[in-house]
């Protein structure tokens, strides 16, 4: 059997001419864009250096526009038409004109990482998951080197307001990059050999405590909530009465050391302060009239009353702070247009995210990992804009990318015994 009919058969999504040089790089440069996603203390950033090259060397080695993308597509354009258009009148400012360009850049590279999923999908995946992974703990290192003061002569590196900030410029930002890492360390935990399981527990720890010590009430809950929700996927879509046992097993001691290691870091008198300071369910800018949640009714009432918005980054200069709701400012900066296309765009690809749960597919843990990561910033979207996150458009492209390698994956021809035959790279 050649390596080209091997590798067909363990992904049968893979319809591209197998060349394993050029493989290779499209591999190597998924890795890259995956590590350079935890460098964003600078702007422009490295990963928007490695999305260019990526997107120029996928673009000559074969990449397909499949009609499923059609809805994703026609939703982006819309919204960040609504953008545009909202836009038009600040457009002689500096920063309107960035956020624009953002938006479209974003929206662009959710496209490209749909077509790029939707190809060679288990093996893409894997290379994309080990560079989140060790991105995950780049950023984390860091943020723990600069919150516990171990860099010598710069003691307020990579913190900010006391808070652990790794190579972001804000901690809620590190501490939610880092969930999609926590969840595929997590996987290794509960499914790996021992080896590999060991390894998975150390980066998981790393990561956890990164998380902790970024003080983001929503990372935190992002994380608890993904966990578990990744845990009973997990399981419900086991076949192996073994393997449910075991990521039972794994489960409850991994959350009684949890347990264990956040008493004992909490002791810490400098840790437990920010922590019960933080951990309060309504903070002083939540409250009142004007503020978080005040803010969230006072604007879905100005939007009635405007279709085409106030334009992006307006907002504060009607109330004291951003929308820090990302359904909220696609209405604001967007217009009727764009606050009408953006939830059309994010329920339905949840809705098909649940559907998707339960198909038989190669990727299947790499996809229950990235679905429970979108669902949770989908939720922390209500409490936060998140809609110039990277890793989120990263995940909304991967989703869509997965639905189509998911839907060639269940269209394959049969043979005459009714076994499933394996696709043959063109």
């Amino acid at each position: 059997m050649t390596a080209g009919m091997a590798e067909s058969q363990a992904d049968p999504a893979r319809t591209v001419t197998v060349v394993p040089g050029v493989t290779a790089v499209q591999h190597g440069l998924l890795w890259l864009v995956g590590f350079c996603g935890a460098i964003a203390i600078i702007e422009p950033s490295p990963y928007e250096v490695a999305i260019l090259i990526m997107i120029a060397f996928f673009s000559t080695t074969g990449l397909r526009l499949r009609p499923q993308f059609l809805s994703l597509i026609t939703l982006l354009f819309l919204v960040n038409i609504g953008y545009t258009i909202c836009a038009a009148s600040l457009m002689d400012r500096p920063e309107i004109v960035s956020w624009i360009f953002t938006s479209w850049y974003l929206a662009v590279s959710a496209v490209f990482f749909a077509m790029v999923a939707a190809e060679d999908t288990f093996a893409r995946l894997d290379a994309l998951r080990r560079g989140l992974l060790a991105a995950g703990l780049v950023a984390s290192l860091a943020g723990l080197a600069g919150y516990f003061h171990l860099v010598p002569g710069h003691p307020d590196i990579f913190t900010l307001y006391g808070r652990a900030a790794g190579t972001f410029k804000d901690p809620n930002v590190l501490g939610a990059f880092l969930i999609l890492p926590a969840l595929f360390a997590l996987q290794g935990v509960v499914a790996d050999p021992f080896g590999k399981a060991a390894r998975g527990t150390v980066t998981l720890g790393i990561i956890s405590l990164a998380v902790l010590l970024s003080f983001s009430r929503a990372a935190w809950g992002q994380l608890v909530f993904t966990s578990t929700f990744l845990l009973i996927l997990m399981y419900i879509t086991s076949p192996s009465p073994t393997a449910r046992a075991r990521l039972v097993t794994v489960a409850i001691i991994g959350a009684a050391a949890a347990a264990g290691a956040l008493v004992v870091l909490l002791s810490f008198e400098s840790i437990g302060n920010l922590f019960k300071e933080r951990a309060a369910l309504e903070q002083s800018y939540d409250a009142g009239r004007f503020g978080r949640f005040g803010r969230y009714f006072l604007g879905f009432e100005m939007a009635l009353d405007l279709p085409l918005g106030i334009g992006p980054l307006q907002f504060n200069k009607y109330f004291p702070e951003d929308t820090h709701n990302s359904y909220l400012n696609a209405f604001m900066s967007g217009g009727w247009i764009s606050g009408i296309c953006y939830p059309a765009l994010i329920l339905p690809t949840v809705a098909l995210g649940f559907r998707h749960v339960f198909v038989r597919v190669p990727w299947q843990r790499a996809y229950l990992a990235v679905f429970a990561a979108f669902l949770g910033t989908v939720g922390e979207s209500f409490i936060i804009d998140t809609d110039h996150w990277r890793h989120f458009w990263m995940m909304l492209g991967l989703m869509w990318g997965m639905f189509a390698a998911a839907a060639r994956y269940r269209a394959r021809p049969r043979d005459p015994g009714g076994a499933l035959a394996p696709r043959i790279s063109a």
